[in-house]
């Protein structure tokens, strides 16, 4: 049973019912756990602007974030001392993603003069206001179009942790 399956048990029956509709996705990586629920979008006029409905959104985000959060703080507690990672929550609303506070965690890395002069075009373009920044936007871009891939990579990972399991005991 991997750590993303026992968390995934432990929040099933940990989590109100009637939090979020169906079971929630759950994203764990080394430092941090991240729990994201569907909750029902606001009803609005069908004659409503977006400006309207994206008004509507935010406010049921809001709302959610706010009614739950004694008891998510208190969820999270006890998932950081049985997990040792941070955990961060978030809700979808009609395929409107928000995630509340999350980690921003640093990452070391060495660069060749080639890829740090496309940070520093990023940079000086206003594109980003530092490399740090630059970087990040560089990861997002490449999941964003790359996600099939990605995935596919995920799930080959995920078979061979399944046949180092069912090994030998070394």
């Amino acid at each position: 049973m991997t750590t993303s399956e026992k968390l995934r048990g432990w929040l099933s029956g940990r989590l109100p019912s009637d939090w979020f509709d169906g079971e929630p996705e759950i994203v764990v990586d080394r430092e941090e756990i991240v729990v994201v629920g569907a909750i029902p979008a606001p009803e609005t006029p069908d004659d409503a602007s977006e400006a309207q409905r994206a008004a509507a959104v935010a406010g049921r985000v809001k709302q959610f974030r706010e009614d739950t959060r004694e008891r998510r703080m208190a969820i999270a507690r006890e998932l950081e001392h049985a997990g040792g990672r941070k955990v961060a929550w978030g809700v979808d609303v009609d395929g409107e993603r928000t995630l509340f506070t999350t980690l921003s965690v640093p990452v070391m890395t060495r660069l060749r003069q080639p890829e740090r002069q496309i940070l520093d075009t990023l940079v000086d373009s206003g594109v980003a206001r530092s490399r740090s920044e630059a970087l990040a936007w560089c990861v997002r871009l490449v999941g964003r179009n790359s996600k099939e891939w990605l995935a596919d990579l995920t799930d080959a990972m995920s078979k061979v942790a399944d046949v180092r399991e069912a090994g030998p005991d070394t």
